[in-house]
């Protein structure tokens, strides 16, 4: 497919749309989005076309169109829309003709630009210029400039400009039509309410004229009409003149930290104090605040160098870490991170596994503060995840595959697209029967403690976590009289092309190795912390679980690798099932073409994975499995693995490189950063693959940096890809920010913080390290 992407200016932190096209527009929408955690906005132009989809969503503001469908995120008022009428045409790039087209996001500075000289039918031409900003510094505020030039006519221009809450989820309303207010003939607000949630928005908008230095207030009239406010405002430019569009805009909700026990009205007059005080700024310094608060929170203590024959590897990760930022809500920990971030609809907002094996590591390494409050959020969900548990007559801790407000439990729907066979929807069974999500979450729970050292995190959550899941998942054993162990039986593992299977190697080994913590943890909390055991204690029945799992533990069924080629099964019948020749699929420019001549019944009858599953569990738990059977299995199941999934390249990246094939590595890492950046113009459609996001970071430092938490030890045996002459990051352990410079010659660590010596494990050796390291490097390895 050709692609309208251009990644030239990838030193100066840039990708970029180099030309237009009105039915490709979702995918620069997505990876061009703006947002600070607390809401995101895709990136639509301000003019509007048919096939745009126009997204501006406030993290945790969740709501149920109806009692028959799942909560989602609503799709909030559009504040971004600027439209104009020049000579009386209507201005639209599908109109007339336009030069020198370029549409850029800086990710250093999260600023948008798109600028083009249009050619209207009547011959008119007009120099645009558009900017736009989602401030890092003042999470409530977007900010717009629009730079417009007469060029070789006199124009006459109508500007129409306001607050549009006319916007759906795909047709799904979830707002009523609240009070409309304009203040002093300048400032718009729009107040809307959720249907179900009942949480209110608070819009506020302004807009400023320039010509020159100098405001000047042009000619107005303001519509209140269904669902929005606007203003229409009238501007003469001579030929050779120009004008200076600024609109500010302000959000805020009643369910914001920052505005709990405010009234309505009262929010009212604070957002519209803050807009005010936003306007008297300008877009220049908003602009200037939301990039230095880019640098010193993000670029400054967590960028990552590469020096590579390829600009594109530097640029690739740059645009993960700005995506991971702006999908993480920082502000707040009553909420996650969503499996498309808040950049589009997909998902419908809610959080997966993703969150805590895919992206929290990121945290985990760069900002514990920020990866602790991600775990308490989870913390937080523990009453849905019980009720989970007993309406499904288990105990303990069920975390729900979908997860959205606190309280709520599982939110995955239950119905999805139509069968390709029986032309019936098909039923989403991961809501139902993956369940290895409850492990996932406990082994975040263990990396985070093990690379942080938080004490205090674990006396009050993370004990807490490890324990009710491990409940939980001894009342889902079954016991089998035939070979007298325990299963687990009529599940769904990280192959979501196998439904309803019986002993998931990854989900029984997760769960052996999740009650096994459980007993360590509770046997050294009863010896050296007595008041938080018998504060367990009373809460979960400690010593009636540690019963439990002393007796169980040891029974569950956990396949081995075969004596002849040392393959493990996937689950009971994986290895049984029909084996076809997946070559067609394997070469797919797009995922899920196997869909188009097999529905799901019938791809769960053959050997074909859609992601990483048992590669998965010897990524997790890599210190359990030798590099012979790691192989073995490798060269088994990668070749009936599609990668359908966008989760599934990057734990095989940092796999590849640790079986020492690094071409394999970098070739895996470059497919992995194509997902979202590559030439498919509508893969980010619903928006950007957040796991995929996460998995970039996990390519470079856990696979090439060879950065590692296992068995509880900091390991550092790093593998350069081929392309690469040098790679530079940070990592933080145990308090101690790490600086890690590797080239093929030399690995050098300096200790930034030189406070506390740190230990880690690097070619069978252990080094320990206050201030700065210098190792040699074995380029075989």
């Amino acid at each position: 497919m050709k692609t309208l992407m251009d990644y030239t200016r990838a030193e100066d932190w840039v990708i970029a749309e180099k030309a237009f096209n009105s039915e490709l527009l979702d995918k620069v929408e997505a990876i061009m989005s703006l947002g600070n955690g607390y809401m995101g906005l895709r990136s639509a132009t301000e003019e509007r076309y048919l096939k745009e989809t126009r997204n501006l969503f406030v993290a945790g503001t969740f709501n149920k169109f109806h009692e028959d469908e799942v909560t989602e995120l609503p799709n909030g008022a559009d504040l971004i829309s600027i439209e104009f009428f020049i000579n009386g045409e209507y201005f639209t790039l599908d109109k007339g003709s336009y030069r020198d087209y370029r549409r850029e996001l800086n990710i250093r500075t999260g600023e948008l630009h798109r600028c083009f000289i249009w050619i209207s039918p009547k011959g008119d031409e007009i120099d645009f210029h558009f900017y736009r900003i989602v401030s890092l510094k003042d999470i409530h505020v977007i900010a717009q400039r629009v730079e417009v030039k007469a060029i070789n006519k006199d124009l006459d221009i109508k500007i129409l400009s306001g607050i549009d809450g006319r916007m759906t989820n795909s047709g799904s309303q979830h707002f009523t039509d609240g009070e409309k207010r304009f203040y002093h003939k300048k400032y718009m607000q729009f107040i809307q309410s959720t249907t179900e949630s009942n949480i209110d928005f608070v819009h506020t908008s302004t807009l400023s004229f320039f010509k020159g230095n100098m405001s000047f207030e042009p000619e107005s009239s303001t519509i209140m009409d269904r669902r929005r406010i606007y203003s229409s405002f009238k501007v003469s430019l001579k030929a050779g003149e120009g004008m200076t569009i600024e609109k500010v805009s302000n959000v805020h909700t009643s369910r914001d930290l920052d505005n709990q026990g405010l009234s309505l009205e009262e929010l009212q007059d604070k957002a519209l104090k803050e807009l005010k005080s936003a306007e008297a700024k300008g877009y220049i310094s908003l602009a200037h605040e939301s990039a230095k608060a880019w640098e010193e929170t993000v670029w400054n203590s967590c960028d990552i160098s590469i020096s590579s024959a390829e600009a594109f590897d530097q640029l690739a990760i740059r645009f993960a870490q700005y995506h991971l930022r702006i999908m993480t809500p920082y502000h707040d920990n009553r909420m996650s991170i969503g499996a498309k971030g808040i950049s589009g609809e997909g998902y419908k907002g809610h959080s997966f596994w993703d969150t805590e094996i895919f992206i929290l590591p990121y945290y985990i390494f760069t900002n514990p503060k920020e990866a602790r409050r991600l775990l308490e959020y989870r913390y937080l969900t523990l009453p849905g995840a019980r009720r989970k548990a007993r309406e499904n007559n288990y105990r303990g801790a069920m975390f729900p595959w979908e997860s959205a407000w606190l309280e709520d439990g599982e939110v995955t729907p239950v119905w999805g697209s139509a069968d390709i066979v029986t032309g019936m929807r098909t039923k989403i069974w991961s809501g139902f029967i993956e369940q290895h999500i409850s492990a996932d979450i406990a082994f975040a729970v263990w990396q985070y403690y093990m690379a942080t050292g938080d004490q205090e995190f674990m006396d009050t959550y993370g004990y807490e976590i490890i324990f009710d899941t491990a409940i939980f998942w001894t009342s889902r054993l079954e016991y089998s009289e035939e070979d007298k162990l325990y299963h687990i039986n009529d599940v769904v593992g990280p192959d979501e092309y196998k439904e309803h299977v019986d002993d998931n190697a990854f989900t029984n080994y997760m769960a052996y190795w999740n009650i096994e913590k459980a007993m360590e943890y509770c046997d050294h909390i009863k010896a050296n912390s007595k008041e938080v055991y018998h504060r367990l204690d009373k809460v979960l029945d400690l010593r009636g679980a540690y019963r439990e799992w002393l007796d169980k533990k040891d029974k569950i069924y956990l396949p081995r690798a075969r004596e002849e080629d040392g393959v493990m099964p996937q689950d009971k019948t994986y290895l049984t099932l029909e084996d076809i020749d997946l070559s067609k699929y394997k070469k797919q420019e797009q995922v899920g073409l196997m869909f188009l001549d097999y529905n799901l019944e019938q791809v769960n009858k053959l050997q074909v994975s859609k992601q990483a599953d048992i590669m998965m569990l010897f990524f997790l738990l890599e210190g359990r499995f030798s590099m012979d059977i790691k192989k073995a299995n490798w060269n088994y199941y990668e070749p009936r693995t599609l990668h359908d999934s966008s989760l599934s390249l990057s734990t095989h990246c940092v796999l590849a490189s640790d079986m020492g094939d690094r071409a394999l590595a970098y070739n895996l890492y470059k497919r992995a950063c194509r997902i979202d950046l590559g030439e498919n113009m509508h893969s980010s459609k619903d928006g950007i693959h957040a796991a995929s996001i996460g998995g970039m970071w996990q390519c470079i430092v856990y696979g090439f940096g060879g950065v590692r938490m296992v068995d509880g030890h900091l390991r550092i045996e790093p593998r350069l890809p081929e392309a690469w002459r040098e790679l530079s990051f940070t990592i933080e352990w145990r308090g101690q920010a790490l600086r890690l410079t590797i080239d093929k010659q030399k690995l050098i660590i300096e200790n930034l913080t030189g406070k506390e010596e740190v230990t880690f494990l690097h070619g069978g050796r252990t080094y320990r390290l206050l201030h700065k390291l210098e190792l040699a490097m074995n380029d075989k390895k």
